[in-house]
């Protein structure tokens, strides 16, 4: 590619020793030439930094203290000196070409703020079937949703340097949704593109109870930013999943209607567990095809678990809202971020750009 841009890959870490070392080889060994790795390590307290400082041809930075995510970026980004930023999860190995394909979707289209991978299906290490099942919903549901998305997904994504300092960087009071929050800013100015094209295979959470935990905590977190948006968002966080999720509830509680009504109680909890695969039924035709029906009852008990957990951490955090003006404040800024008062808009044209192409 000639005149090829700088590319700051800044992977953030915390923990992650086991994949960190695939992350960051995934990145070096990418075709891309001009490229810089920066490793954030977020004060993990696993042998992270030794994995990461074993490797040559790399920047290795910690922060004074863990911070989450936000921070992590937002230092990986200070120390970065490419026109393009790209961020990869330290849990994410990414697929050949990815780069070159960010690079490529940037420089062609100026409108474009963001450009975000998708999973692979199959887990990057496989360790549970809880972690299969899980890869697959977070495939298709992204590959359903290749195209504009309101949502930054930042374990695979890419953007103009410019464009980040202009939006205000990641928020660091935010440790869980940080990318929802920037890409909730960045799709009001910009377009945040998802793409097959980009690709990585992830290491998912293989204990159940970790990604409900994790799953709860997003889902109560989601509250307040919907309230705000008053609308819902482009991508796979669509309607029909919505009530998926409530109806998933539904069907469980009215596991005891038998008790009540007898034999025909059951008619109740099984039309709405039919409901549930209706409002998804893309995905488990999906998972069909790819695991075959055999493997159909037992993803859709794992997935049955996701939506009861998603409904109840909504339910909590609709509770939380009403009471909490902090809460319902969340995804508020008290002050416009300095960088977007100081940095010109790059669709604005005022930043140069050769052949109608903005560049960076």
């Amino acid at each position: 590619m000639s005149g090829a841009p700088l590319v700051s890959v800044i992977i953030p870490n915390y923990n992650y020793s086991r994949t960190l070392g695939l992350s960051i080889r995934s990145a070096l060994e990418q075709d891309y030439p001009d490229k810089e790795i920066i490793v954030v390590d977020d004060c993990s307290t696993d042998d992270s930094l030794a994995t990461a400082r074993a490797i040559s041809g790399i920047t290795v930075l910690s922060t004074p203290a863990n911070g989450g995510s936000a921070v992590a970026r937002n230092l990986g980004v200070e120390h970065a000196s490419g026109e393009i930023l790209m961020f990869l999860d330290s849990d994410v190995a990414l697929a050949q070409g990815a780069i070159t394909e960010a690079v490529e979707q940037l420089l062609a289209d100026p409108e474009l703020g963001a450009v975000c991978g998708m999973y692979e299906p199959e887990p990057l290490i496989r360790d549970s079937l809880v972690e299969e099942a899980r890869c697959l919903q977070a495939y298709y549901w992204r590959y359903d949703s290749e195209g504009s998305v309101s949502f930054l997904i930042s374990a695979i994504c890419a953007m103009r340097a410019e464009i980040f300092h202009e939006i205000g960087g990641f928020n660091p009071q935010l440790r869980q949704t940080e990318e929802v929050d920037f890409g909730e800013r960045l799709s009001q100015r910009y377009e945040i593109r998802l793409t097959n094209r980009m690709r990585g295979a992830h290491d998912d959470d293989h204990e159940l109870f970790a990604l409900i935990r994790k799953m709860f905590v997003r889902g109560r977190l989601r509250v307040p930013l919907y309230a705000q948006r008053k609308r819902h968002a482009e991508g796979f966080e669509t309607m029909a999943r919505s009530w998926a999720a409530l109806l998933g509830l539904v069907a469980v509680l009215l596991l005891c209607a038998p008790l009540l009504l007898g034999p025909l109680g059951w008619l109740l909890p099984a039309a709405a567990f039919t409901a549930v695969v209706l409002c998804d039924l893309g995905m488990y035709a999906f998972v069909a095809r790819r695991k075959g029906l055999l493997f159909l009852p037992a993803f859709f008990g794992v997935l049955l678990v996701f939506n009861v957990t998603v409904a109840t951490a909504v339910l909590f955090g609709t509770a939380h809202w009403l009471v909490s003006p902090r809460f319902r404040r969340l995804y508020e800024r008290e002050t416009e971020p300095e960088e977007s008062r100081d940095v010109p808009s790059a669709r604005d044209g005022s930043i140069g750009g050769t052949g109608g192409v903005v560049m960076p």
